[in-house]
């Protein structure tokens, strides 16, 4: 009788480390961190500033290389890829938003350019008619009207406008995984609730996997399956999200806990997140 294998993560992290300095100046920023991450999974990954989550984002983007350890997507290690050629088709099936959506808005493109634009990413770049398509429809899964901010500038649209832009440019290649990193802390409160919906959305949608970086236990606890916490580098605590942020097993997860409101069910908090 033959035993079923396993499935293969879409994200394997496997001993993952990256320092900075050397000698006595080194700083462990990433210390031999494993975890994996199931297609339409949403995992958050939590921690106080200077924890290491960031940095841990940059390197799944290879936007920085690792000193040590594997990643794999879909069982392939992408670990030793270099330079825009070969890392062309990993940014097809990973892409991130970011903390600060001006900051990754360049402010010489309008709209439609910026998203036009990532769609260079693609083996073969589509046809003028299909790029504006698929602009068009990015921007309202996002819930924006294509003929109201297409043509516009970053400096005449809101915050909340940008980063769903931002959102939107990420969508446009299809990715299969979305690495939001601090993607609601420039945000309003009423407008954070809507960008946790519209994640949780993306997920009901198109069953893509999310990788929410966080330092808001709340925001992890509304959108996450699992969560995973980080201390000074290190994965300290992981498991599903109520077991973890209800029943904290780790001193630095139960400091974490004693920050935020009380939480109740899946459904909600009790509070807007902070």
């Amino acid at each position: 009788m033959s035993v079923a294998q396993a499935p293969v993560p879409l994200l394997e992290v496997i001993d993952l480390s990256r320092t900075f300095g050397s000698g006595a100046n080194m700083v462990r920023a990433v210390d031999h961190v494993s975890f994996t991450v199931q297609p339409g999974e949403i995992v958050a990954i939590v921690g106080e500033s200077g924890s290491g989550k960031t940095t841990l984002g940059r390197l799944l983007l290879r936007l920085l290389d690792p000193t040590s350890g594997q990643i794999r997507l879909h069982g392939r290690d992408v670990t030793t890829l270099r330079g825009h050629n070969e890392l062309k088709g990993y940014w097809q099936k990973v892409q991130a938003v970011f903390q600060d959506p001006f900051a990754a808005f360049n402010q010489f493109y309008t709209v439609g350019h910026v998203l036009g634009k990532a769609l260079n990413v693609l083996d073969k770049p589509p046809s003028r008619a299909e790029r504006l398509q698929r602009t068009e429809a990015a921007l309202r899964e996002v819930g924006l009207d294509p003929a109201d901010v297409m043509n516009k500038w970053p400096h005449q649209l809101s915050g909340g406008q940008v980063q769903r832009v931002m959102i939107a440019r990420a969508l446009i290649v299809g990715p299969e995984l979305l690495i939001a990193d601090e993607s609601t802390s420039m945000c309003d409160a009423s407008l954070r609730v809507t960008v946790l919906n519209l994640l949780l959305d993306l997920r009901k949608n198109h069953n893509m996997s999310i990788l929410f970086i966080t330092h808001d236990l709340g925001q992890a606890y509304y959108v996450s399956d699992r969560v995973l916490v980080m201390y000074r580098g290190q994965l300290v605590e992981q498991g599903p999200v109520e077991h973890v942020l209800l029943h904290p097993q780790h001193d630095y997860t139960k400091r974490l806990m004693s920050d935020v409101p009380l939480l109740r069910g899946r459904e909600g908090i009790t509070a807007e997140p902070n």
